[in-house]
């Protein structure tokens, strides 16, 4: 995809999982890529691993938003590519929802998507591509997941319209639904490793590949959608979750 060369790329939670690898894949197709976390240490580490530019943010907090779209546009311009990575899990049962919970799943996974967006609107090259991190869980009735799945549903919502008012402008918009993935998010939920390792076995008893997926093969489709190759693509969902989406 020699069409990413020399394009500036900024992705939301790009310290870890499929952020890290979706880094790694745009600078190996010639973009220059910021990354972004909330821990100095992590994005410090990550950003010398990876050859790429680390700035702190935590995009639950629009003042560090407004920090980041500064140092972006002061050092780099305009940004051509902007993935919405950042997202936190955290399941309960109905009845065992808390409010806190509901704040810190809801204040990443949409709140702080949406305002990624509002925030570095204005720094979007014309024929930008957005790409927002969702998951197949907004569309599926898994048991323990109601807050996050709704936190992506809302966020596949905002996707579609965002396509349409960004047209104008030739900015593409598009969501990308993973499913089970072997990432670190899942060793951040609090859950002890018995009921870690039933839950992994439930997502892959439904998966009809029997796997998870690696996080290199969504940054694959991270890097199509972020190139001119798929330019005439906006407003999409894709699944990529090994046919979960289409099981029972």
């Amino acid at each position: 995809m020699s069409n990413l060369e020399n394009k500036v790329a900024v992705i939301t939670g790009g310290n870890s999982g499929i952020g890290y690898a979706s880094a790694k894949e745009l600078k190996e197709n010639g973009a220059h890529v910021i990354i972004t976390g909330r821990s100095s240490e992590k994005v410090k580490k990550a950003a010398a691993e990876l050859g790429v530019k680390g700035i702190v943010a935590d995009v639950t907090k629009l003042s560090q938003i407004d920090n980041l779209v500064n140092q972006v546009k002061n050092e780099f311009g305009k940004v051509d590519v902007l993935f919405v990575n950042a997202g936190v899990f955290t399941p309960a049962p109905i009845g065992n929802n808390t409010e806190e919970s509901f704040d810190y799943q809801m204040d990443t996974n949409f709140k702080g998507a949406v305002f990624t967006l509002e925030k570095f609107l204005p720094i979007l090259n014309e024929s930008a591509s957005v790409i927002n991190l969702s998951s197949v869980l907004a569309n599926k009735g898994v048991a323990n997941t109601a807050i996050y799945s709704a936190s992506k549903a809302a966020m596949n919502s905002y996707t579609k319209t965002s396509a349409t008012e960004l047209a104008p402008r030739k900015i593409r918009v598009n969501s990308i639904n993973p499913g089970p993935i072997n990432t670190p998010i899942y060793g951040k939920i609090g859950m002890p490793e018995e009921q870690l390792n039933e839950m992994a076995t439930t997502f892959q008893n439904r998966v009809p590949l029997k796997r998870f997926a690696e996080s290199s093969e969504v940054a694959k489709l991270v890097a199509f959608l972020a190139s001119d190759d798929s330019s005439f693509i906006t407003g999409s969902e894709y699944n990529i979750g090994g046919g979960i989406n289409v099981s029972i």
